[in-house]
């Protein structure tokens, strides 16, 4: 049974003018470790991957938050909702803390999707009973 649906889109345009003002604080805010260490290594090989690495996550985690019904309040915080991928290229989420035992406590899965352009991110994300 769905539990609750989410969906963000982000303009990357407004990412990258973060980036230039706020540095890396920006990113060590929103992304979790995992996270940071790809959004460092696509930054160094091409700056406009990095900004839509962190524009995708930024909005994967908006979509999230808004599916789990709790937007970002605790214990829903940036960095204890990670968007991963697995081998395959698929993109999944790693839940940590607080925000994981919230989560699993109440039997729920997550689906994720993200897409990205020149100029936006958007994700849509499909939380779900499991029961």
């Amino acid at each position: 049974m769905i539990y609750g649906v989410g969906t963000d889109l982000c303009d990357l345009r407004r990412v990258a003018a973060t980036l230039a003002r706020r540095g890396e604080r920006f990113a060590e805010k929103v992304l979790g470790p995992q996270e940071l260490q790809v959004f460092r290594a696509r930054r160094a090989r091409v700056e406009a991957r990095g900004i839509s690495y962190l524009g995708t996550r930024f909005s994967a985690k908006e979509a999230f938050s808004k599916a789990i019904g709790l937007g970002l309040r605790m214990p829903m915080t940036w960095r204890a909702c990670e968007i991963l991928n697995l081998p395959s290229g698929q993109p999944h989420i790693v839940l940590h803390g607080e925000l994981a035992v919230w989560f699993d406590a109440r039997g729920l899965k997550a689906h994720v999707s993200i897409t990205d352009e020149t100029d936006y991110a958007t994700s849509f994300v499909v939380v779900e009973t499991q029961t």
